[in-house]
């Protein structure tokens, strides 16, 4: 049996003009064959390599190298990853598709920014799809709400690729709330964890409608949270940073309670149910009329529901049932018990949710057909009793 043909290695190193950068090309040669012949096909593999890079890359003239340099390992073995790794400094990096969920575009759109203003992915790795860093989402934000607040696309990209702050409502710029400040600044605020500046986008007139506050700009900039697939920090959270800044901007709006005693009205959930953000509103919109709308907070079951009526004898009960409520058996005992308490029941259609019927019970679907009518029924009577804070 003969033994197998010797080989040996042909190191070939491939200067690129642009950039100095070596690419280390190795070839397998058998002894007595033609180097020559080996040598074209390394070029033409390099060539081929070289043809490869995306359509993006080869249009704007860059370094259609594969960002993955295999360089000799100084230190021996193998060897050496390049920079362009694909692995960001301070994040990861995120494909077409998870950016454009994130900011609220289609795919198209990001392609056409790249292809138009340079505002691409700049992670490269071999053999992979490029990738936005978050140095790119950055700049991607900043596009979108200049573009949203009229600022001419060509404009919007070169502030976005400088990183100059321009005139107007920016994200840690924002110094004071815009005359008309729209869900999207307040968005990409909380993107970027600014809660300083969702305070000030957030914050309310000191005569501002508070319900139209609500319809109008915070729950429309929860919803868009809740549609975003986002990749937080530790100790951020989007959504609860829009949460605080609203719950400062419902307390500035209430202001201190009055030493005069007010019609009290309790706001509460069913049992298991977190209290969720528009119970606070509607205890601010009834405050702001001159009630004294608690919270309930704690267990709410039947036995701490009754208590708490006997204790406040309050105008109204209001349950406030998300769609995760299940169990509102508190509301039919106290309309058993206290049958001249009228009780509001604020939910929308859920199958699983049974609402107990009686003459003092109401239910309302949205926060603007309930608020009328709690202050038409607490407001009527004789002045109340104070109560405790």
């Amino acid at each position: 049996m003969c033994a197998p043909w010797p080989v040996i290695v042909a190191i070939m190193q491939v200067v690129r003009a642009s950039g100095g950068r070596v690419v280390t090309i190795v070839t397998r040669q058998r002894v007595g064959s033609d180097p020559r012949g080996s040598a074209r096909a390394a070029a033409h593999g390099w060539q081929n390599r070289a043809m490869t890079g995306s359509r993006d890359e080869r249009a704007s003239g860059a370094d259609a190298m594969p960002a993955r340099s295999d360089r000799p390992n100084p230190s021996g073995g193998g060897v050496e990853a390049g920079a362009g790794d694909g692995v960001p400094a301070d994040g990861p990096a995120l494909a077409v598709a998870a950016v454009a969920r994130r900011l609220g575009v289609a795919p198209a759109t990001l392609r056409t920014w790249d292809r138009r203003y340079g505002l691409g992915p700049s992670e490269h790795s071999a053999g992979a799809h490029r990738r936005y860093s978050p140095q790119d989402v950055e700049r991607l934000v900043v596009m979108r709400r200049l573009t949203l607040e009229g600022v001419a696309p060509g404009e919007a990209a070169r502030a976005a690729l400088s990183g100059a702050a321009l005139p107007g409502p920016g994200l840690a710029a924002v110094t004071h709330a815009p005359a008309v400040v729209t869900v999207s600044m307040v968005v990409d605020a909380a993107m970027v964890d600014d809660a300083a500046a969702c305070g000030r986008l957030l914050a309310m007139d000191p005569d501002g409608d508070v319900t139209r506050w609500w319809t109008d700009l915070a729950a429309p900039v929860l919803e868009a949270l809740a549609r975003r697939t986002v990749l937080d920090r530790p100790g951020a959270d989007a959504a609860r940073t829009v949460e605080h800044a609203a719950l400062d901007a419902l307390r500035a709006r209430t202001g201190p309670r009055s030493a005069r005693p007010a019609p009290v009205v309790l706001v509460l959930c069913p049992v298991g149910v977190s209290r969720p953000l528009v119970a606070h509103v509607l205890a601010a919109a009834l405050a702001a009329e001159g009630l004294d709308a608690r919270i309930v907070g704690g267990p709410t079951g039947e036995r701490q529901v009754l208590e708490l009526v006997a204790m406040t004898r309050p105008r109204a009960v209001v349950t406030v049932a998300p769609r995760t409520a299940r169990d509102v058996a508190a509301v039919a005992r106290v309309g058993a018990e206290h049958a001249d308490v009228p009780q509001f029941v604020m939910s929308a259609d859920v199958a699983d949710l049974v609402i107990p019927v009686g003459a003092s019970i109401h239910r309302a679907r949205t926060l603007q057909g309930l608020v009328p009518e709690v202050l038409a029924v607490a407001s009527a009577g004789s002045t109340p009793e104070a109560i405790r804070p």
